[in-house]
């Protein structure tokens, strides 16, 4: 039978307060190495290796310093081969500086020798003290300025750098024998290779990347191909050419005895056709192993051009640089990935979009680059693939359902593991933008409201709460609690339904219970139900939740056959907790207790706030939108928080109370 979706929605009369809560901004960090390759995805590849503790090496009042100034351009000249790490030549930083500036902080590992640093082609003295190199600039407010580091050594590895991290590697094929020497610098390892400043809001607007390798190897980078130079001397010179805004971390290199296998791609807004250019190992089995599925790349990128908007690099290319990881880094313009697999290579093409194009401003908020890649792995399989994408999607809720907890925003930003946590920031990040289409509910609003998204925050960064803003402001729908509850909060539910029919009409109750009902008690989003009526097809509809218990009534439905479906759509992360029939509904009148409402006010605020009703004693701490500490103490009912002290703008505050009650809210300073 065939299903009508009626897109009916019948709405309790219990009410539900919204509220929307914001977890505490931390400050970034964190992640390493690489997986073995055989199969894998970029979460395994991303957080594979032994739990660890990675830090930056600058602390907070020295990252603060970075930012007196901003990167414009990177300029690697570069002496590699495809057998050892070890590297020598030279990094130019240019940039602007945003204030009167007599020195300037960057990194660069320690085991990495400097020979010399000019500063606007001048031989300066520096200060370096284990990663931190500090050179005097004596620019003012907006002069542009250029660091030059000579420099060679031997990049740490995952064993001897004691933050963790191994920015590049060298390593063998298990399945080809290929030697190869490739970077992976996400989130904080690009110091371990060459000399940056390493900041996500900070891109630069270009790059460029020249590596001098054997004559017998190929280099791959960002950008375009400019040029190809013998040297003589059995070496030769790879000059790559990117002209975009590019994060620290998405630049790359990729060193082995490599063939070109070149395609091209027509995706909707590119004014030519889009080179996919291929660095596959110079094996004769490997490229005849992959090409078709190779060759369905440019299926992808005309796929995520329509859904996502134009390509964003199309004037330069798309590409993949082959290594031996267990899955794939989204280095813009040229992956670096470890075998072809149709979803593989649709999650780090949608990374151009997600990830590099857009860039998430704090590795809190990586679901904008996980989430969004993980979900387009979905999108591929529903357009090219109809039919796999059910499973797809089921095995992504169970994926989340293994535990009962956790959130997709990262509150624990100094552990890799946590940061690229395959069941949070990528299969729960897929599995709400999958729920956020389905209370949208209109795919062109949908899709369209990511395009626009795409295209105001183009070449930056952004927070999740700037995706909820901007797509809450576009498609004119409020999502405070969906944010709180699936973003910010903890858990998934589980539903129940019962029933009873007196006459022809139809009485229904929908109950769900949290699987962290401490954090998230409740989840408002809508859910679907496929009934069956006699003599017509399945009726699918959608019923508006407010509370963990709902009555309706569906008069006149007719008489009911076969089963209950909960969400047939598979649209909501949730556990089945069954479908029963119940006389007593229509005759007991349904009652459940509202929800703790939790109201702070007035907000916005110029002085000083208090809680609505307040009934016990709570302690509360108080963040700057940066994660920074400001104030903690205990408010009693009746009493005021002071505010007068602080600075316009938005501010964390989260409270806690007995039986592990907590409630984190944004309070606003006018």
């Amino acid at each position: 039978m065939s299903a009508t979706n009626q897109n009916v929605y019948f709405r309790s009369n219990q009410q539900h307060t919204m509220k929307f809560a914001i977890f505490i901004y931390l400050f970034l960090l964190s992640f390493s190495l690489f997986a073995q390759e055989t199969t894998g995805s970029c979460a395994t590849r991303k957080a594979s290796k032994p739990l660890q503790q990675k830090s930056a090496s600058l602390t907070v009042a020295e990252i603060a310093q970075t930012e007196y100034y901003d990167v414009h351009y990177y300029d690697l000249d570069l002496n590699m081969n495809n057998v050892s790490t070890s590297l020598s030549g030279s990094v130019e930083i240019h940039a602007k500086a945003k204030i009167d500036l007599d020195s300037a902080l960057f990194e660069l590992f320690e085991s990495l020798v400097i020979s010399e640093i000019k500063v606007n082609n001048i031989p300066v003295g520096y200060t370096r003290i284990s990663n931190k190199v500090r050179v005097p600039v004596n620019a003012n407010t907006n002069d542009n300025f250029v660091i030059h580091v000579s420099y060679a050594g031997t990049p740490p590895t995952a064993q001897t750098n004691p933050l963790g991290g191994s920015g590049l590697t060298a390593g063998s094929s298990p399945s080809w024998g290929n030697k190869v020497v490739w970077s992976l610098s996400e989130p904080f390892s690009a110091y371990e290779w060459f000399a940056v400043k390493q900041s996500l809001t900070d891109k630069a607007d270009s790059c460029a990347v020249a590596i001098t390798v054997p004559d017998t190897c190929k280099a791959g980078s960002n950008g375009i191909l400019e040029a190809v130079v013998p040297l003589g001397n059995g070496f030769t010179r790879y000059e790559w050419k990117h002209r975009h805004p590019i994060a620290y971390y998405l630049i790359s290199v990729a060193v082995a005895k490599y063939v070109d296998y070149s395609i091209y791609a027509n995706p909707a807004g590119s004014a030519a056709p889009v080179l996919i250019q291929n660095y596959i190992y110079d094996n004769p089995q490997t490229l005849p192993n992959f090409i078709d599925e190779i060759n369905e790349t440019a299926d992808f990128i005309e796929l995520y051009a329509n859904q996502f908007g134009p390509y964003p690099f199309a004037d330069e290319k798309y590409g993949h640089c082959m290594a031996p990881i267990g899955g794939g880094m989204e280095h813009q313009t040229m992956t670096t990935q470890g075998f072809f697999e149709k979803t593989l290579t649709a999650h780090e093409l949608a990374h151009q979009w997600w990830g590099n194009n857009v860039t998430c401003a704090s590795w809190c908020d990586i679901w904008l680059n996980e989430g969004f890649a993980s979900y387009a792995e979905y999108l591929m399989l529903a357009a090219l693939y109809p039919g796999e994408q059910n499973n797809h999607m089921t095995q992504v809720h169970q994926s989340v359902m293994q535990q009962p907890g956790g959130s997709v925003w990262v509150l624990d930003s100094l552990n890799e593991a946590r940061i690229f946590n395959g069941r949070l920031s990528y299969d729960k990040g897929a599995g709400i933008i999958h729920t956020l289409r389905y209370i949208i509910n209109n795919d062109n609003l949908f899709f369209a409201a990511l395009q626009d998204f795409q295209n105001t925050f183009a070449d930056s960064t952004a927070t999740g709460l700037d995706f909820k803003n901007h797509v809450a402001t576009y498609c004119n729908i409020d999502l405070d609690a969906f944010f709180e509850q699936w973003y910010f909060g903890e858990g998934y539910p589980t539903y129940q339904v019962k029933y009873n029919q007196v006459g022809p009409d139809l009485y229904i109750e929908i109950s769900h219970t949290s699987s962290m009902p401490t954090v998230t008690p409740t989840f408002t989003n809508p859910i679907s139900l496929r009934l069956l009526r006699q003599g017509q097809a399945d009726t699918i509809i959608r019923f508006s939740i407010s509370n963990n218990t709902e009555l309706f009534t569906l008069p006149n439905f007719g008489t009911l056959v076969g089963t209950i479906g909960i969400d047939p759509g598979n649209w909501v992360i949730n556990g089945n907790g069954g479908v029963s029939m119940d006389p007593t509904l229509a005759i007991t009148e349904i009652s459940s207790a509202p929800q703790k409402d939790f109201v702070l006010f007035p907000n916005p605020s110029s002085d000083v706030i208090q809680i609505a009703n307040q009934k016990e004693v709570y302690s509360y701490d108080l963040y700057a939108a940066n994660g920074q500490h400001l104030m903690n103490g205990i408010i009693a009912p009746g009493e005021k928080i002071s505010l007068s002290h602080l600075k316009k703008g938005s501010y964390i505050i989260q409270f806690k109370g007995g039986n592990a009650f907590k409630c984190t809210k944004l309070v606003t300073i006018n």
